[in-house]
């Protein structure tokens, strides 16, 4: 299977790495799944990101990935672009995940480099095509070596970047001189995303052209007003909103992702809990997390 090139799907804007909502007996919550697209697409969010490392996705069966990609993609209904999570250890199964979610209705898949292997350099560029040429679907790179302990560094990037298969990169590195490699390597057919909320509307200003949020669960409106005003040219206003996030980017960040974002969306209505093993947030933040959820809502009550 040859890899397929994509002219027409060029990401920007919010995009949001979505969580997956679980009832209390651990099951995919499907009715509060709904509820969370349904409430993204109303705020006018621009992409989502179905199982990545938010939603949990190494504790999904393959059963669970086909049945909550599917789902997104029939409630969306071609509104928005679906990314599917589809990036493991090994190459040929980062293939056979990216074959699934094409069967499944992605537009694109979201591979992440291969967590705990640590390949070189040269075994990242043979990954990455082998998956573009064979996975069936166009390839957004995601480099976030806080996680998987392998960095996808600027020149690799440069020879990836031209492949026709592959469509963007979500860098979650946020330090300026690693953006300042990146920025000459955007493209019309290949885009820069920002996957580090506290420093993505720096990373707009300098030429990335957009995000995969995982704040923006909570505040689809706000992040989508950000990257609209970005986007216009109104930095300053941009920065003093994004200034009023600081406590909620550093409360995302108090235990490990989506340990943080799922407590306030489970106040809020939108499934119990995580699956193992991850826990619920511990003790002693809740005073925290409800002055939070209540800074989300009025934020939001702004964007509309």
């Amino acid at each position: 299977m040859g890899f397929i090139k994509v002219t027409v799907l060029q990401l920007s804007g919010s995009i949001t790495a979505l969580a997956t909502p679980f009832t209390a007996a651990g099951d995919i919550d499907f009715s509060a799944w709904h509820r969370l697209l349904d409430a993204q697409l109303a705020a006018g969010i621009q992409g989502v990101v179905v199982a990545g490392s938010t939603g949990e996705a190494a504790t999904l069966d393959d059963h669970e990935f086909c049945q909550l990609l599917r789902s997104a993609v029939l409630r969306i209904d071609g509104r928005v672009p679906v990314l599917a999570g589809t990036g493991m250890s090994g190459t040929a199964k980062s293939i056979a995940m990216t074959v699934l979610a094409r069967d499944n209705g992605a537009d694109a898949a979201l591979v992440v480099t291969p967590p705990y292997v640590r390949p070189t350099q040269a075994g990242l560029l043979a990954h990455y095509r082998a998956v573009a040429e064979h996975g069936g679907l166009p390839v957004v790179l995601y480099n976030v070596p806080g996680r998987t302990g392998c960095d996808l560094l600027p020149e690799t990037v440069a020879e990836l970047c031209s492949h026709p298969g592959i469509i963007g990169l979500k860098e979650a590195r946020g330090d300026e001189l690693r953006w300042d490699a990146l920025y000459p390597l955007a493209h019309s057919g290949f885009a820069l995303l920002s996957g580090d909320d506290p420093t993505f509307v720096r990373a707009m200003a300098g030429g990335a052209s957009g995000v995969i949020s995982v704040a923006s669960n909570l505040l689809p409106g706000t992040f989508r007003r950000l990257c609209a005003l970005v986007q216009a040219g109104e930095l300053a206003a941009a920065q003093a909103l994004d200034a009023r996030l600081a406590g909620i980017y550093d409360f995302l960040g108090i235990e490990p992702n989506p340990i943080p974002v799922k407590a306030i969306l489970a106040r809020m209505g939108l499934g119990t809990g995580l699956r193992l093993p991850l826990l619920p947030l511990s003790r002693g933040h809740e005073e925290q997390l409800f002055a939070l959820m209540a800074l989300c809502l009025h934020l939001e009550s702004e964007a509309t």
